[in-house]
């Protein structure tokens, strides 16, 4: 982060806030989603019916003693937060606890018949299969007819756009998947990105993935054509490593992703088996550090995730989240530069993300004021503006 005095960090304690809405709103849908989504036991629904309640009225709990993370989130901040409102904490800390003791509700970490059984798979199969995805996947057979340079685009700005499928943005912004893009980039650095990644046989990106489904088939459809091209000899795809925020992509669900493709009729079936070979043959591999699901800000990362991004020619990172992170989730001036909010990353890193919260830098002062005056704040959290940025 730079040295100059920060920018508040983002809370959820001012009501009517986007953060606060979050909380009180979309949090308890969620429960009620995954509680009629899979036919729980009795101990389970009660368990979702209580952080239903804790997590609107109580405090921050803290996880059981024989919690297997229990120490990764005492080294995160449990013991300074337990006790306090979920609304008073940092937003980032308290959304990504609120996903933590979800698991712990439907008993993800708990050896039984629940263990490892996915609460959000249902919505996430069937984003996979709903008739968008049908269409979309089509459509790469017209995308077959054009250059190389007319694919890598579109195949960039689908990454880029795909991310308005993220099943919880949707929860609380019915129809955001249908908004048309018109609007476009506010923030175009794709000129840079293509310079960072010139035919090669060493260049190895990180791509940092978001959600599932209708957003990780892009990503992947992005890998294949950079690997396909030689503007990428390797290609790892961070995911995380466990179900987190609804709709992020685990490795279940890059498999299941990779499955929809190869069972696709026509160029997407030839995307998948291409992928599935770069999978088998080492070009793309999938990584699931922990502090993927961390609540912290990517300037916290371990060494050894530093390590990884220092050694990459590129780490291109997706989506919302991700970018809060990448940023840090504070209410930044819209005008501060993204390479001094960047610095300290430790290679090239470039982000791709709609704007779905209110965290934000690097536009210039008369697009954030032609903004303002057109939309009010809404510009920042609909879903219906982009940027691609890049710190070189």
């Amino acid at each position: 982060m730079p040295d100059t005095a920060p920018a508040p960090v983002l809370r959820a304690d001012r009501t009517g806030s986007f953060p606060h809405g979050v909380l009180a709103e979309r949090h308890p849908a969620i429960i009620r989603q995954v509680r009629e989504s899979t036919p729980y036991d009795p101990d389970r629904r009660r368990a979702l019916d209580a952080l239903l309640e804790n997590c609107t009225q109580g405090v921050v709990e803290p996880l059981p003693a024989d919690a297997p993370d229990l120490s990764r989130w005492r080294h995160w901040g449990l013991d300074t937060h337990a006790g306090h409102s979920w609304f008073d904490l940092p937003w980032l800390w308290s959304e990504s606890y609120f996903y933590r003791q979800l698991l712990q509700a439907v008993g993800y970490f708990t050896p039984g018949p629940w263990h490892g059984i996915d609460p959000f798979r249902p919505a996430k199969l069937a984003e996979l299969d709903a008739p968008q995805t049908h269409e979309e996947l089509a459509a790469l057979d017209a995308l077959a007819d054009r250059s190389a340079d007319e694919r890598t685009h579109a195949l960039l700005h689908g990454s880029l756009w795909g991310n308005r499928a993220d099943l919880g943005f949707r929860l609380s912004a019915e129809g955001a998947d249908t908004r048309d893009a018109a609007p476009g980039l506010l923030a175009d650095d794709s000129d840079t990105l293509w310079s960072l990644l010139p035919p090669s046989g060493t260049n190895t990106l990180c791509l940092v993935a978001d959600n599932a489904g209708r957003e990780l088939i892009p990503d992947l459809l992005l890998i294949a054509d950079l690997l396909d091209r030689g503007r990428v000899a390797r290609a790892v795809l961070h995911v995380k490593p466990h179900p987190y925020y609804v709709s992020d992509a685990t490795t279940a669900d890059v498999l299941d992703a990779l499955r929809r493709l190869t069972s696709a009729p026509g160029t997407a079936a030839a995307y998948g088996r291409r992928l599935w070979t770069a999978m088998t043959d080492g070009r793309l591999t999938v990584r699931a550090h922990p502090f993927s699901a961390a609540p912290l800000p990517y300037a916290e990362m371990p060494d050894d995730l530093r390590a990884e991004f220092a050694a990459a020619t590129l780490t291109l990172v997706k989506g919302d989240l991700n970018y809060r992170r990448l940023v840090g989730d504070r209410r930044w001036p819209p005008t501060t530069p993204f390479a001094d909010l960047t610095a300290y990353f430790p290679g090239p890193v470039a982000a791709l993300r709609t704007l779905k919260s209110e965290v934000v830098c690097g536009l210039d002062a008369a697009t954030e004021a032609a903004l303002t005056a057109a939309e009010g704040d809404r510009w920042r959290t609909a879903g219906t503006h982009a940027l691609i940025q890049v710190r070189d």
